[in-house]
């Protein structure tokens, strides 16, 4: 009996459930205990991977410090007007195309860090000058 008890409590947290992205609209099939910790961290709301990403890079490029809470709204706000253009002719090209864009936001975006480490210049050419 015992055993019966532990694998329900085991099998508990590993439900599987459907949820929707409030920011982007994307489903996803997830266990219940990931749902829960996500909406703790979002103040109740479920978002995807990819819109947690795009909320920590608008923490990162906003000018004044602003919190998740704001970050993540202003996340929402943008991806509520692009869900308001037409809906795209090919959807996986589009969402290719938009973590294409996230990542070079990204890539370009200033480090958190201020402290730049020094880079090795080279002062000669190790190869002589080759006459012609």
């Amino acid at each position: 009996m015992e055993v019966a008890q532990q694998t329900q409590s085991m099998m508990k947290g590993t439900d599987l459930a459907f949820v929707k992205c409030e920011c982007c609209g994307l489903t996803e099939e997830c266990t219940e205990e990931y749902i829960k910790r996500v909406r703790e961290g979002y103040s109740g709301r479920w978002i995807c991977g990819l819109c947690a990403e795009a909320v920590k890079d608008e923490l990162l490029r906003s000018e004044e410090r602003i919190g998740k809470e704001e970050a993540l709204n202003q996340h929402m706000n943008f991806c509520k007007k692009f869900r308001t253009l037409s809906p795209p002719k090919n959807p996986t090209e589009e969402l290719i195309c938009a973590v294409k864009q996230l990542l070079l936001r990204s890539l370009d975006s200033p480090r958190s860090s201020p402290v730049r480490k020094p880079c090795l210049v080279r002062s000669e050419s190790c190869f002589p000058a080759l006459d012609a």
